[in-house]
């Protein structure tokens, strides 16, 4: 006898979306860093430009990514 599968519901999975808004906040804000540090660059700031660089594209993109704000009906 063949065991039937059970459809995947929809009540299983989160009904939210995977960013909030501090999620796309800290996003943009390491596309800044990273497009003012390349201009930076481009006109001879050796010394700035890439700690503003790393900072954008090894700390500010990985934490928009990895920052999952805690939702209020957890706390509670």
């Amino acid at each position: 006898m063949a065991k039937e599968k059970k459809p995947v519901s929809s009540q299983s999975r989160q009904d939210t979306a995977p960013f909030c808004k501090i999620n796309y906040i800290l996003f943009a804000a390491g596309l800044v860093i990273i497009t003012a540090g390349w201009f930076l660059l481009r006109a001879g700031h050796i010394s700035i430009s890439p700690v503003m660089l790393i900072l954008g594209y090894c700390v500010v993109i990985p934490v928009a990514i990895i920052l999952k704000p805690g939702d209020k009906k957890e706390k509670q």
